[in-house]
């Protein structure tokens, strides 16, 4: 029994490692994700009422950067606790107590399709949020049977010590190279290198199935078909809801489908334009993260490059109104279009 309970500590500790290092690597991506679950739980509609507690979602929102960075380096500091075992009950505790968070999580995203992408592992492994559910699931059994268990830790060395702070300081040093610069390795479909335009392409032939939604009068539940003739006109049974098609072999879905240029005067698509000629594209994706001071020499090589074809374009999530005034204030005299802020 001892040696079964080494093996799921190294196991459950080799899993909070890669987990917590996966989002190390990327912290933008998971305050990203965050700041969706603080939103969406502000706005719950569901029988949870989580909307109750708006005030608080919304409080935490601005510190979604800070909030997944200690949770991430918790994980990889816990988890090499568990394989050295160091501080070993209050260690397993502690990782019992964030796998009940990370379960109500991925269970909220499951059961209301709430968020689809938990962001468990980043980019590097993409999971369904019931894939994610029952992952911590199991580490909540895993855990649980740890505890049960009542194993103490080691007499305490200085090598456990050092090794606990050294995991801590690298963790953090990972974070801050990748907030300052990009993760170290770029597991996203923009990555440096990627063609953005043949990512939006799809990797194989696609297949569809036309899917038809009806409610059912009598139970109030939806109902799915792919004929809808029957339904359709036994309207004292059913109401039709909508038609959608199922992409049914999702291997060749493209690894990019949220690219979208719109102008913001008239909201035309001019997606197409930003891969014509040759271009200079300058991303403000947060007017309050923006450098003031950079955009002179900014306005300076947009100018200087005009004279060489070369077409600046200004890609941003803020509304006309805001980025009108904040171009005027900026004297910047490039064209601006609008995408969405996550992509940026």
């Amino acid at each position: 029994m001892k040696l079964v309970n080494q093996i799921i500590s190294y196991l459950v500790g080799g899993l909070f490692i890669f987990s917590g290092l996966i989002k190390l690597n990327d912290p933008r991506g998971l305050e990203i994700k965050l700041e969706e679950y603080f939103e969406v739980f502000s706005l719950d509609k569901t029988e949870l009422g989580l909307s109750a507690l708006s005030g608080l979602w919304l409080f935490f929102e601005p510190y979604s950067l800070w909030l997944g960075t200690t949770l991430s380096v918790l994980e990889v500091v816990l988890g090499i606790h568990l394989i050295i075992r160091y501080r070993y009950r209050l260690s397993l505790w502690l990782l019992f107590a964030m796998i009940v968070f990370f379960t109500f999580l991925t269970f909220y995203s499951a059961l209301f399709n709430k968020v689809t992408d938990c962001g468990c592992f980043g980019d590097a492994i993409k999971l369904t949020p019931w894939q994610s559910f029952g992952k911590d699931v199991l580490l909540f059994v895993l855990l649980g049977w740890l505890l049960f268990q009542k194993e103490s830790a080691l007499p305490t060395r200085t090598w456990q010590w050092a090794t606990s702070l050294g995991s801590a300081f690298v963790s953090i040093f990972i974070a801050y190279w990748a907030v300052q610069h990009l993760p170290f390795i770029d597991f996203r479909a923009y990555r440096i290198g990627s063609n953005i335009s043949q990512n939006m392409q799809y990797t194989g032939e696609p297949k569809w199935k036309e899917q038809y939604t009806f409610i059912n009068l009598q139970t109030q539940q939806e109902e799915t078909s792919v004929k809808w003739e029957a339904k359709f006109n036994d309207k004292a049974k059913y109401k039709y809801k909508d038609y959608k098609k199922v992409l049914l072999n999702p291997e060749v879905k493209p690894k990019i489908t949220d690219y979208k240029i719109t102008n913001p005067q008239d909201q035309q698509d001019v997606t197409a334009k930003t891969f014509e000629g040759k271009k200079l594209i300058i991303v403000v994706a947060d007017l309050k993260r923006t450098n003031a001071q950079a955009l002179k020499k900014i306005n300076d090589l947009a100018r200087a490059l005009e004279a060489k074809k070369i077409e600046p374009m200004i890609l941003t999530s803020a509304g006309a109104e805001d980025f009108d005034k904040f171009r005027h204030e900026n004297q910047l005299s490039v064209p601006y279009y609008n995408a969405d802020k996550v992509v940026l």
